[in-house]
């Protein structure tokens, strides 16, 4: 009965100044929004640029021979598709691996000439590379098997060649031979130009193309493994496999995407230690701000400790007032704080696409009403302290 006294006090003591304690707590509220909204962004913009890499292929190898611009490569040197069931073979890790190779062309719509890469690739690649099929279908083994003059193009040539009906089907003209466009591809996450895939890109049969060309080199090749953390053991061991196979000068470039995911994990826990570097600073600010207004508070009532003391009140109780006070103030602050902060997120959610999410994390919430919390019952126990030590004779005179 007497702990639930001293908690009906320290309310009545924060209702006779309701402006200072609201005042006092805005700075609380502040604090622990910041903390909230700075993990969450955090959290958010880490997972989505993840997200966005891991859509071009988070177990994804890739390779190519390095080419020297002053010394042309061997015929030894290129990689070929005996390399890729080598590597295939030899990598049990390796799930699936798809080769390119890619050279500009022109195709003609209406009798203009338009630019285009044209890419060559083996069945596999829709898969390895993560493609979206947004129209028709994918190359199937008996358009490999048939050297079938079949291509599928990106959605911007197929509004180029056909604008008004539907470009699944319809021929298209690619250099002297005529092709059947059989599906339309994008890329899940967009690599900007930075792939083998540009806005205008065909894709055709890498055996089709290797009946004209007379050879199997891959320009480019791509390997899934099975799971993420194999990724570097797959990437030195296909590097290995292309050495053995080659002549001791010949150099490959053989890379995965773990170190620009690693790169993105750790500016993001950089940024994040910062935001709440800056959070602390506005939580130890309101801090500062609560134990300056209780030690006001403490001189203010000096008389009423005095008289409370005098009528029996221990220490131990003047001390648990003056500390709910501030837990109440730094409590209320923090569920006001991450209110805000929610309330924000929802708003800034309703703004953004469908597909993009901005969920509140738990522990951001969490870790919001504890630091308030705590921040209100450190700072605030030195004004506690002081108003428990006060003597009652002395407390009584105080005018």
């Amino acid at each position: 009965m007497f702990h639930l006294e001293t908690w009906r006090v320290a309310i009545d003591a924060l209702r006779a100044n309701k402006l200072r304690a609201f005042l006092t707590m805005l700075g609380v509220v502040i604090g622990s929004a910041c903390i909230v909204l700075v993990i969450t962004i955090s959290l958010t913009g880490s997972h989505y640029i993840i997200g966005q890499i891991e859509g071009v292929g988070a177990n994804l190898v890739y390779g190519q021979l390095v080419r020297s611009k002053s010394v042309a490569a061997s015929l030894s040197d290129e990689i070929t598709l005996g390399d890729m069931s080598a590597i295939q073979q030899a990598i049990p890790q390796v799930v699936a691996i798809a080769a390119t190779d890619d050279w500009p062309m022109a195709v003609d719509i209406r009798g203009v000439a338009y630019p285009i890469a044209a890419i060559a690739v083996t069945e596999p690649y829709l898969r390895v590379r993560n493609l979206a099929l947004a129209q028709g279908r994918w190359f199937d083994s008996d358009d490999m098997r048939m050297r079938s003059k079949v291509c599928l193009v990106t959605g911007h040539l197929a509004k180029l060649a056909y604008p008004y009906e539907d470009p699944v089907g319809r021929p298209l003209r690619l250099g002297e031979l005529k092709f059947t466009i059989i599906g339309v591809f994008r890329e899940r996450v967009s690599t900007f130009g930075q792939s083998e895939v540009q806005r205008d890109s065909v894709l055709i049969p890498f055996a089709l193309a290797r009946m004209f060309t007379g050879n199997d080199i891959v320009r480019t090749f791509y390997a899934s493994s099975d799971r993420p953390q194999d990724v570097p053991l797959v990437t030195e061991q296909i590097g290995e496999v292309l050495k053995s196979r080659h002549p001791p000068g010949a150099q490959y470039d053989v890379k995965n995407l773990a170190s620009i995911l690693a790169a993105v994990k750790n500016i993001a826990e950089a940024l994040t230690v910062v935001l709440l570097i800056i959070a602390g600073i506005a939580m130890l600010i309101s801090g500062i701000g609560i134990m300056n207004i209780m030690l006001v508070t403490v001189t203010e009532r000096t008389r009423e400790i005095g008289i409370r003391k005098a009528v029996g009140a221990e220490r131990r109780a003047i001390l648990d007032q003056f500390l709910i006070e501030a837990l109440i103030i730094s409590g209320s602050g923090a569920l006001a704080g991450v209110a805000i902060a929610v309330f924000l997120a929802a708003l800034t959610q309703s703004l953004l696409p469908p597909d993009f999410s901005v969920p509140v994390p738990w522990i951001s919430v969490v870790l919001a009403i504890a630091v308030s919390c705590l921040t209100g019952l450190v700072f605030g126990y030195l004004p506690a302290n002081k108003a428990a030590k006060l003597h009652p004779t002395e407390s009584l005179r105080y005018e």
